[in-house]
């Protein structure tokens, strides 16, 4: 008998508003959830990967989960936000896997679950190393509002994708024509948008308006505490920061970090005094792990974390994520998650657009495959970018490394990234395919021959440090499925 899901979107939204309501029960309500999704992921194991990876895939998501239950049980997060999230994402975001199915017979492919936008290319800040190289206040390049509203309306009525991610530049300094990021998001309130912030120009006023909206959570950048945030992103910045969580807190929003890993940083921001300021102290619900990646303004391979680091930084994260119970994914240490690399218009994943409307596979990747500008101008939609030879090229790497694999066949997904574990692809790819570099700094890393030198020989000792713990701690292939009755399948 073919195997049926378990986790309904019905019943997982009732479940979540008992959580919600009841504080009495949350902790029964939590261990019901937790059965169900483990029963999802890792019995079920509807896409047959290896079942140490659905088991880590599970308990992040009850990270996930519990960083909820932690900002709830303490009056961090308002229940008219947590409902209107709930509403957007269960029903909108967390689609079932039959209506994945339908879309994709619709379109003749699998489409993206979402599109990472930058808007605009200012800033407040300039901060060492910024994967954007983004512009002072005054400068840097701004997508129109009518472009950023098409992108989002195109994306929801051929994809059904109603998740968006702003990054910048600084977001909350994108306007156009009098109207602002929130603007934007008010503007779409059956979609949900994460949005990556340094956080200084989040008042009181911009706090509320976005408790009042309830479909937009901040991740608002840090490097550790004051001293390394101050150190990258200049002095003041921390007090400001913590500024913007009291805010966050006073009007119930839903927030998490963002932090950038050096050979400076790492050990700060891995550490359990890091965990405990952030997720218990101020009311963290999620952390994302940005490795320092040497693109943008001043790329410098001294400040990435050095490969035997980028293990230990790996053991921490596990420790965290199992033992803490908290949301603290690393997009490098952390592949399991998404069962490898995202980028590229993969099914499931993403492609980027930044400010100018320069189309990307990633925003580490800063070859431009199109224009949304330029695609909107020849009369095409939005589909036509996921059709270029270099994202064609990087999806072909991705199924052929493990995401079409069965799982006795997967590569290693703690080297999942094919710019930063597995360069010479990527560098050889743009260049076949003629993918436009979108500034000075990336065309030299093209033809720079101590950077490529440098790149692979990271890339090699990641692997070679990498390969045993994979097959130790994840290669491990499903036991052969048995029929089970759907009753059987339940929890």
């Amino acid at each position: 008998m073919a195997r049926t899901r378990i986790i309904d979107r019905a019943s997982t939204k009732q479940l979540f508003k008992f959580m919600i309501e009841k504080k009495l029960t949350r902790r029964a309500l939590i261990n019901t959830i937790h059965r169900r999704m483990y029963q999802e992921l890792v019995v079920v194991n509807p896409d047959n990967r290896p079942r140490r990876v659905q088991e880590g895939k599970h308990a992040l998501m009850m990270g996930l989960l519990h960083g909820f239950d932690r900002a709830m049980s303490r009056g961090f997060i308002s229940k008219h936000v947590v409902r209107r999230m709930l509403d957007t994402f269960l029903e909108n975001v967390a689609l079932s896997e039959q209506h994945v199915r339908n879309i994709a017979a619709s379109l003749g492919f699998r489409p993206p679950l979402f599109v990472v936008v930058s808007p605009t290319g200012r800033c407040n800040l300039r901060c060492v190393g910024c994967y954007a190289a983004s512009g002072p206040e005054g400068a840097g390049g701004n997508l129109s509002f009518d472009v950023f509203d098409r992108i989002l309306r195109e994306k929801r009525e051929m994809w059904d994708s109603h998740f968006t991610v702003i990054s910048g530049g600084e977001p909350l300094l994108w306007r156009d024509n009098g109207r602002d990021i929130l603007d934007m998001a008010a503007r779409h309130p059956t979609d949900l948008f994460m949005m990556y912030t340094n956080g200084t120009l989040i008042t009181d006023d911009v706090a509320r308006r976005m408790a009042e909206l309830g479909n937009i959570t901040p991740a608002v950048s840090v490097e550790g505490f004051e001293k390394e945030t101050d150190e990258r992103r200049g002095k003041g910045v921390y007090a400001k920061t913590l500024t913007a969580f009291e805010n966050l807190r006073r009007h119930g929003v839903v927030f998490g970090i963002s932090v950038t890993p050096t050979r400076k940083n790492w050990q700060v921001a891995t550490s359990d005094e890091f965990v405990d300021f952030y997720f218990d102290r101020q009311g963290v619900v999620y952390c994302w792990v940005f490795q320092y990646m040497p693109v943008g303004r001043g790329p410098s391979l001294d400040l990435m974390v050095s490969p035997p680091d980028r293990v230990e930084m790996l053991r921490r994260t596990e420790r965290f994520v199992r033992e803490r119970k908290v949301f603290y994914a690393d997009f490098w240490n952390s592949g399991i998650a998404s069962s490898g690399c995202i980028s590229a218009g993969r099914p499931g994943g993403y492609f980027y657009i930044d400010w100018n409307g320069d189309v990307m596979p990633c925003v580490f990747v800063p070859y431009a495959v199109d224009n949304i500008n330029d695609v909107y101008r020849r009369g095409e939609n939005i589909n036509v970018v996921l059709k270029a030879p270099f994202f064609q090229k990087i999806r072909d790497w991705q199924n052929n490394y493990g995401y079409a694999q069965p799982a006795e066949d997967v590569h290693n997904w703690l080297c999942p990234c094919p710019v930063r574990d597995h360069f010479s692809y990527v560098r050889d790819s743009a260049l076949e395919t003629n993918a436009r570099p979108i500034n000075e700094e990336a065309a030299a890393a093209l033809k720079d021959p101590a950077y490529y030198d440098g790149m692979a020989q990271y890339d090699r000792e990641v692997e070679e440090l990498t390969a045993p713990l994979w097959q130790e701690w994840y290669a491990e292939v499903p036991a052969p499925r048995e029929a089970e009755s759907l009753e059987e399948a339940r929890v």
